[in-house]
Protein backbone atom coordinates (compact mmCIF):
# COMPACT_ATOMS: atom_id res chain seq x y z
CA UNK A 1 0.00 0.00 0.00
CA UNK A 2 0.93 3.17 -0.45
CA UNK A 3 0.07 7.24 -0.14
CA UNK A 4 -1.01 10.11 -3.10
CA UNK A 5 0.99 13.06 -1.65
CA UNK A 6 0.26 16.76 -3.09
CA UNK A 7 1.62 19.84 -1.54
CA UNK A 8 0.11 22.74 -2.88
CA UNK A 9 0.88 26.36 -2.53
CA UNK A 10 -0.42 29.55 -3.99
CA UNK A 11 1.87 29.60 -6.61
CA UNK A 12 1.84 26.17 -7.70
CA UNK A 13 1.74 22.48 -7.22
CA UNK A 14 4.78 21.69 -5.32
CA UNK A 15 5.15 18.08 -5.23
CA UNK A 16 2.75 15.46 -6.04
CA UNK A 17 4.11 11.17 -6.20
CA UNK A 18 3.38 8.50 -4.37
CA UNK A 19 4.67 7.61 -1.48
CA UNK A 20 5.25 5.29 1.40
CA UNK A 21 5.25 7.67 4.63
CA UNK A 22 5.45 11.07 5.20
CA UNK A 23 6.45 13.53 8.62
CA UNK A 24 4.46 16.82 8.69
CA UNK A 25 5.32 19.46 10.75
CA UNK A 26 2.30 20.50 12.94
CA UNK A 27 1.57 23.28 15.37
CA UNK A 28 0.99 20.16 17.71
CA UNK A 29 4.26 18.58 16.52
CA UNK A 30 4.72 15.92 14.27
CA UNK A 31 2.33 13.48 12.66
CA UNK A 32 4.06 10.38 10.92
CA UNK A 33 1.49 9.23 8.21
CA UNK A 34 0.90 5.65 7.27
CA UNK A 35 -1.30 3.86 4.69
CA UNK A 36 -4.29 3.76 6.37
CA UNK A 37 -4.15 6.50 8.35
CA UNK A 38 -7.62 7.67 10.03
CA UNK A 39 -9.21 10.75 8.54
CA UNK A 40 -7.13 14.25 10.08
CA UNK A 41 -6.75 17.84 9.53
CA UNK A 42 -3.83 19.87 11.38
CA UNK A 43 -2.61 22.85 10.89
CA UNK A 44 0.91 23.24 9.35
CA UNK A 45 4.05 24.70 11.53
CA UNK A 46 7.28 26.05 9.15
CA UNK A 47 9.27 23.31 9.15
CA UNK A 48 10.77 20.08 7.97
CA UNK A 49 8.44 17.45 6.08
CA UNK A 50 9.84 14.47 5.47
CA UNK A 51 8.95 11.80 2.79
CA UNK A 52 9.90 8.35 2.33
CA UNK A 53 9.57 6.52 -1.14
CA UNK A 54 11.28 3.07 -1.18
CA UNK A 55 14.99 3.62 0.18
CA UNK A 56 14.88 6.83 -0.96
CA UNK A 57 14.06 9.76 1.33
CA UNK A 58 13.20 13.60 0.66
CA UNK A 59 13.03 16.78 2.60
CA UNK A 60 10.99 19.27 1.84
CA UNK A 61 10.55 22.69 3.71
CA UNK A 62 6.70 23.78 4.14
CA UNK A 63 5.01 26.30 6.13
CA UNK A 64 1.72 27.93 7.56
CA UNK A 65 -1.16 26.27 5.99
CA UNK A 66 -3.12 22.88 6.79
CA UNK A 67 -2.93 18.96 5.94
CA UNK A 68 -5.47 17.05 5.33
CA UNK A 69 -5.45 13.12 5.41
CA UNK A 70 -8.16 11.05 3.75
CA UNK A 71 -8.19 7.59 2.93
CA UNK A 72 -4.07 7.07 1.70
CA UNK A 73 -4.47 10.41 0.16
CA UNK A 74 -2.68 13.10 1.85
CA UNK A 75 -3.21 17.29 0.67
CA UNK A 76 -1.31 20.03 2.26
CA UNK A 77 -2.02 23.30 1.43
CA UNK A 78 0.95 25.55 2.59
CA UNK A 79 1.79 29.31 1.92
CA UNK A 80 5.38 28.32 1.99
CA UNK A 81 7.18 25.00 0.53
CA UNK A 82 9.97 24.40 -0.92
CA UNK A 83 12.22 21.13 -1.72
CA UNK A 84 15.52 20.84 0.22
CA UNK A 85 17.79 20.76 -3.25
CA UNK A 86 16.17 24.31 -4.47
CA UNK A 87 16.85 26.15 -1.23
CA UNK A 88 19.25 28.62 -2.12
CA UNK A 89 21.00 29.82 1.37
CA UNK A 90 22.48 33.44 0.26
CA UNK A 91 18.92 34.39 -1.31
CA UNK A 92 17.05 33.33 2.21
CA UNK A 93 19.34 34.91 4.18
CA UNK A 94 18.83 38.00 2.68
CA UNK A 95 15.36 38.02 2.36
CA UNK A 96 15.60 36.79 6.00
CA UNK A 97 17.57 39.99 6.19
CA UNK A 98 15.11 42.40 4.50
CA UNK A 99 11.61 40.96 6.42
CA UNK A 100 13.63 41.42 9.63
CA UNK A 101 14.62 44.92 9.14
CA UNK A 102 10.83 45.37 7.79
CA UNK A 103 9.02 44.21 10.57
CA UNK A 104 11.49 46.26 12.95
CA UNK A 105 10.28 48.99 10.44
CA UNK A 106 6.37 47.67 11.30
CA UNK A 107 6.93 47.37 14.91
CA UNK A 108 8.19 51.11 15.27
CA UNK A 109 5.30 52.53 12.93
CA UNK A 110 2.22 50.38 14.06
CA UNK A 111 1.90 48.63 10.84
CA UNK A 112 -0.97 46.32 10.28
CA UNK A 113 -1.09 43.26 12.31
CA UNK A 114 -2.13 41.14 9.03
CA UNK A 115 1.61 42.75 7.55
CA UNK A 116 3.42 42.05 10.37
CA UNK A 117 1.91 38.65 10.61
CA UNK A 118 3.26 38.17 6.86
CA UNK A 119 6.56 39.25 7.98
CA UNK A 120 6.79 37.22 10.73
CA UNK A 121 5.93 33.98 8.58
CA UNK A 122 8.86 35.15 5.80
CA UNK A 123 11.25 35.15 9.24
CA UNK A 124 10.05 31.69 10.41
CA UNK A 125 10.07 30.27 6.90
CA UNK A 126 13.88 31.29 5.85
CA UNK A 127 14.52 30.03 9.32
CA UNK A 128 13.06 26.74 8.94
CA UNK A 129 15.12 26.66 5.20
CA UNK A 130 18.78 27.52 6.78
CA UNK A 131 18.19 25.25 9.82
CA UNK A 132 18.13 22.38 7.01
CA UNK A 133 20.89 23.60 5.06
CA UNK A 134 22.99 23.86 8.12
CA UNK A 135 22.10 20.47 9.53
CA UNK A 136 22.35 18.65 6.33
CA UNK A 137 25.93 20.14 5.75
CA UNK A 138 26.61 19.65 10.15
Amino acid sequence: MSLSLEIVTPEAKVYSDTVDHVVVPTVEGEIGVLPGHLPLLSQVADGELRVTKGNNSETLVVGDGFVEVQGDKVSILAEHAIEENQIDEDAVEKAMQRAQAALEEAKKDNLDPAEVERLESVVRFAVAQLGIKKRRRG
